[in-house]
Order: C-alpha cells, then structure tokens, then sequence
C-alpha cells in the first residue's frame, strides 16, 4: 500500500510530466500523465482530508505548476489558502497563470467540481 507521501510524489511528478508534454506537444503522453494525477488524488481522497492536507505541501513546491495544480484541487478543503496559492501563479504569466486564472474563475462562477464534497 502506497503512504501518503508516497502519493503526493505521484501527484506532483505526474503534474510535472503532463506539463512536460503539453510542451512538448505530446498529448498521448500528456493525457497519460493526467489521469495518473488523478489516481493519486482518488487514492489521497480515499483517506478523507487527512489525505487532502498531505497535498497541501505541494503549496510550496519548486515548480508553479505543481503549486496551482494542488491549489486546483484543494479549493474545496483548504480555500483560502488554495486561492492565495492560485491569486499568485496567475498574476505572472505563461500556461500556469491562465491555467491559474481559470481555475479561479471556475470556483468564482461555482462550476469548479474536482473535489466535490459529496460524489
């Protein structure tokens, strides 16, 4: 069984690799990396918030996108903080601010559902 650190790794290192490919324009690879991201969040999720607050962590991770990526996804749980994190990428510039800004925009409309509280 994979600890909690070990799946915020796989969450950060996918997130990393998506953006890798995005850039590369490899979609496939891209993709691929998403829905790994996405495993490791429904197996954080699985351990209810104290498997949500492992990624919060990541607030403070070296690469922007795996900040606002972890941000994205805790804006249910950890709000405030969540939003600060995203309030920052998106003031700069490049993918992970749109991406930032976005995201923002989607909890602001009430459309944001990545981590709803009830399935």
């Amino acid at each position: 069984m994979k600890t909690l650190d070990d799946l915020v790794e796989k969450f950060a290192y996918h997130t990393a690799e998506q953006t890798d490919a995005i850039f590369r324009g490899d979609a496939r690879t891209g993709n691929r990396h998403a829905k790994q991201r996405v495993a490791a969040f429904k197996m954080l999720r699985a351990h209810g918030d104290v498997g949500r607050d492992a990624l919060v962590r990541l607030f403070t991770h070296s690469r922007m996108d795996v900040r606002g990526m972890a941000a994205v996804y805790l804006l249910r749980h950890r709000t405030s903080e969540a939003r600060a994190v995203l309030q920052e990428i998106a003031n700069g510039e490049g993918l992970a601010a749109f991406e930032a800004s976005e995201a923002l925009k989607r909890w602001e409309e009430g459309t944001w559902a990545l981590d709803p509280a009830e399935e």
